[in-house]
């Protein structure tokens, strides 16, 4: 929700050092300060000391100049300063040392030398410690030989063979701890070199071997408009690196503290870092996610699949969706029978830490022959790179890629293979078959269609001889009446790139939102319905035919749908800043709206509200009115959006009841939570809990005081009583708060949450109430479901129950305080 990339900065305290020493380099004896900074001859990096976020440690850093302060190197991570006492210092021998000022202590040193040292910080980021006598450019020290998290254009992640020096990336323990923390990123030189992710010594993650091409077999990002991926492979080297595309491109890979391999681009416009790849694409990328010899298929469900010639080693286990004991060979291999290759294509290759690679080139043909010659040869493989290669033993971490990978040759026993051709013989018979059905199948349809054109023809000429005839369209015809985009499947699943795990920008009770961008440019969210969502067919049908009626500037605007077999997708207009339950929730996002953006908020999701009430073609009471139900566009205009599980109601119903109670606990209104009844006051009730989330940041449902066991609406209800309804707003809103605009938003909410709904204002009069200058507005009553109560649901999650059964729905007697 993972553009918005919080949690993958490296965010420093505004406690670093103003002053800067004009130069970037130091000389022997020369210091650096803690109120002291270094910048780059280039003025693109900056070196000195600083305090990760929200810690009052100091360690000496680099980051970038004109970026947010992200912190890209570290060189005292285990050894923090306390205080403000530090100094980096470079011995006339050339030994940089970071001391404590006060006590001389050494904190941290580069155990370097040079004869005439300088120190100088380049425009790339490097710091380097040179011989100012040496001409040839060569490097005594340098940071770039030190990578901590994250990797700049031009530094390298592998191994020096002739030194045993290893280059490799480490994330943060936190983001206020820089020390080593739990995961580390390294190439794998054993048999073919590959990219593995680690947390501690269980591997999290393997791209492949490389190829001469690509990691993997994947996608490769040669030729791609900001970067140049750089392998080399030799006797003396094995790295990988990148350049930059365009000098003007700010990139960096991250490692960051949950895993998470991360390519990053600084977007100048909006003034953030966006992720624009992911390494972990999805759950095939999850090492050994599949067992041995296991395929993982994101193609298939389930995603993990025995090749030809295997089955589960536990079926049991494989029903329940447990694949880590793999597959096993229907027919054990015997070398005294007769045995061949099977062909599988588009793989990532299985894991090369253990295999043979063969010293001499070989064609595919005698690749094959030399793994038919070794018994313990289980399969072959024929890359660019390093021509033959083999495997023996069981076949680990293997994953279908689409449109691209490798192809990998499985020994089989020579009654697997004669099987293999069986079929052949009979998908050619059913194929010719299904070809001739099709032609059938059309011929009819044909007739159909021409048979139904011209008895509606027949039809419209009746109507017009017969004016006076009934003319009501049907349920269908309305239905059909929609004029909403049909998109078909390959342009959808193109714009999202093939549903990747990159474009997953959230998942609710639904299914799965992915960003995408059609080939006009235009940019959009698609809502994938999952096959274990709780909601269905018949909400997926009622958003579709609902909000296509719908038009109004606070409501998000569906721009069409696609339906294939059992999928069905709805395509609306993309919100940039996504949902308000980013916003208010997250305290490290809380200062980004202050009280007028807020209010801005209210106003917008009630005007939206009044047209779905009462100015929209049809009443509709939108049931499951929440945070994470508004999304915001660029400029923090609100958008109700989810129309799943709206129900429409005629011009003069108030209220309806159902048997099936469906919404998000802590947005119910009490009459529809317990009785199954619900109203446009329903909507108001939520309207209401919303409020209160948006003026003091905090959820509704989870709420802890230490003093009382209310939730947010009922320690708004206290404080209230008490004259001290101003304490719930948001700490981290910017002063000034206009303090009327804050209590009378407050006292409304207030008048929306009331007990009973023939208490509550209708949706227009809340809009008056919020613009009104009067004081003296109406004094809300006790709300309802003041009270923490019990309820077997996960809180976040929308739900579908039936009233008045008690193992599926508790709730508390309220009871007044």
């Amino acid at each position: 929700m993972k553009l918005f990339l919080s949690i993958f900065f490296c965010f420093i305290s505004i406690s670093f050092s103003k002053t800067s020493l004009g130069l970037d380099t130091i000389a022997p004896n020369q210091s650096l300060t803690d109120n002291q900074t270094l910048v780059s001859t280039g003025e693109a990096f900056i070196l000195g000391f600083f305090s990760p976020w929200n810690s009052s440690n100091r360690y000496v850093g680099i980051w970038y100049k004109n970026i947010q302060q992200t912190v890209v190197w570290v060189a005292n991570k285990n050894s923090p300063i306390t205080d403000s006492s530090g100094v980096l210092t470079l011995t006339p021998t050339g030994n940089i040392v970071i001391a404590n000022n006060q006590s001389g202590i050494t904190i941290w040193s580069s155990n370097s030398s040079a004869n005439i040292p300088v120190l100088q910080l380049l425009n790339t980021g490097n710091l380097v410690l040179k011989d100012s006598n040496d001409e040839s450019y060569a490097y005594s020290w340098q940071s770039f030989n030190h990578p901590c998290d994250t990797l700049l254009p031009g530094m390298k992640l592998g191994w020096n063979l002739m030194t045993k020096q290893n280059w490799f990336l480490t994330s943060w323990k936190s983001l206020q701890d820089p020390s080593p923390g739990d995961f580390t990123y390294k190439v794998d030189p054993r048999g073919l070199p590959q990219l593995v992710l680690r947390k501690g010594t269980e591997i999290e993650f393997r791209s492949g071997p490389w190829d001469g091409i690509r990691f993997g077999g994947g996608p490769q990002l040669e030729g791609t408009p900001v970067l140049n991926p750089i392998f080399v492979y030799n006797t003396s080297y094995i790295y990988y690196t990148f350049e930059n595309s365009d000098s003007s491109i700010i990139l960096r890979f991250v490692v960051n503290q949950s895993g998470s391999i991360d390519i990053l681009k600084w977007n100048l416009q909006r003034g953030e870092w966006l992720n624009i790849n992911t390494m972990q694409i999805d759950e095939c990328d999850k090492y050994g996610h599949c067992g041995p010899n296991g395929i993982c298929d994101m193609n298939k469900s389930p995603v993990c699949q025995c090749p030809t010639g295997f089955t589960p080693k536990t079926q049991e286990d494989w029903n329940l969706m447990e694949w880590s004991g793999g597959c096993i060979r229907k027919m054990p291999l015997n070398c005294s029978k007769k045995v061949g290759f099977r062909k599988f294509s588009g793989l990532k290759l299985p894991d090369t830490s253990e295999l043979f690679v063969s010293s001499t080139m070989m064609n595919l043909e005698e690749c094959g022959a030399a793994c038919l010659s070794n018994c313990s040869c289980t399969a072959y493989a024929k890359t660019e790179a390093s021509g033959c290669v083999a495997w023996f033993g069981n076949l680990l971490d293997i994953r279908v890629h689409n449109g691209v990978g490798e192809d990998l040759y499985i020994r089989m026993a020579a009654s697997e293979l004669e099987s293999k051709n069986k079929d052949h013989r009979t998908v050619v018979i059913i194929s010719v078959s299904v070809v001739f059905g099709v032609l059938l199948l059309v011929s009819i349809s044909w007739l159909l269609i021409w048979e139904r054109t011209f008895h509606r023809s027949n039809a419209q000429r009746q109507r017009i001889n017969n004016p006076n005839q009934d003319d009501m369209p049907s349920v269908v015809e309305e239905e059909e009446d929609l004029e909403l985009p049909l998109f078909d499947t390959y342009t959808i699943a193109t714009a999202t790139n093939n549903f990747s795990f990159t474009n997953k920008i959230g998942e609710g009770g639904f299914g799965p939102v992915y960003k995408g961008e059609l080939p006009s440019g235009e940019q959009i969210a698609v809502k994938r319905l999952s096959r274990y969502s709780g909601q269905g067919l018949k909400e997926f049908k009622n958003e579709v035919i609902l909000i296509a009626k719908l038009q109004h500037r606070n409501l998000v605007k569906l721009l069409g749908c696609c339906i294939h077999e059992e999928d069905r997708m709805l395509i609306y207009e993309f919100m940039s800043n996504r949902s308000l339950e980013l916003y208010i929730f997250n305290q490290t996002r809380g200062t980004a709206l202050d009280w007028q953006k807020r209010f801005d908020i209210i106003v917008g999701i009630a005007r939206g509200l009044l047209y779905l009430h009462r100015d929209s073609r049809l009443r509709i009471i939108h049931r499951d009115l929440k945070a994470s139900n508004i999304l915001l566009d660029s400029e923090m205009n609100p958008k109700i959006s989810d129309f799943g599980l709206a129900r429409t109601i005629g011009g003069d119903q108030t209220e309806a009841n159902t048997s099936r109670i469906i919404g998000t606990y802590g947005y119910m209104s009490p009459e529809y939570a317990i009785d199954g009844l619900f109203s446009l006051k329903s909507d108001v009730f939520s309207f209401g809990v919303l409020v209160l989330e948006i003026v003091s940041g905090k959820k509704n449902r989870g709420f802890y005081h230490p003093d009382h066991d209310f939730n947010l609406s009922g320690h708004a209800w206290k404080l209230w009583n008490e004259n001290r309804a101003l304490e719930l707003m948001d700490a981290l809103m910017e002063k000034p708060i206009p303090e009327s605009e804050v209590l009378r938003c407050i006292q409304v909410s207030l008048l929306c949450v009331q007990q009973h709904p023939e208490d509550r204002p209708p949706i227009s009069s809340v809009l008056l109430l919020l613009d009104s200058e009067n004081s003296s507005l109406p004094q809300p009553k006790q709300p309802g479901f003041y009270t923490e109560r019990s309820i077997t649901e996960n809180d976040s999650s929308s739900t579908g129950k039936t009233p008045y059964t008690a193992t599926e729905l508790t709730i508390t007697m309220l009871q007044g305080r």
